[in-house]
């Protein structure tokens, strides 16, 4: 049996769903492209498809970090990455993306 299998399960579960954020906003940014108005919708698309990669490319380097904080034999202490914070600012400038485009088409 792996030693601390729970808390690398728990780790890879997290990873999972923030790639399941990166594809949601990827999704979104295609939906923005066919709905929008069609003199922005390159740009916007651009921008939440690189913003979906990025949360990829974080939500793993996060994932490694953790799974070598999970391996060390000492306790370690509770600080935060500096990706989570990364993370959280992410969804918010997508959920605010999505603000804008809604008062863009109404």
């Amino acid at each position: 049996m792996i030693r601390n299998f729970g808390d690398h399960a728990a780790n890879e579960r997290t990873f999972l769903a923030w790639v399941r954020t990166a594809v949601s906003i990827v999704g979104f940014g295609l939906v923005v492209a066919r709905v929008g108005p069609p003199q922005n919708t390159y740009w916007s698309e651009m921008a939440l498809l690189i913003s979906g990669a990025v949360v990829v490319v974080v939500a793993y380097l996060r994932k490694r970090a953790l799974r070598k904080r999970i391996a060390q034999v000492q306790e370690a202490d509770g600080d935060t990455i500096p990706a989570d914070t990364l993370l959280l600012l992410m969804v918010v400038a997508m959920f605010a993306s999505l603000a804008f485009f809604a008062v863009n088409v109404s």
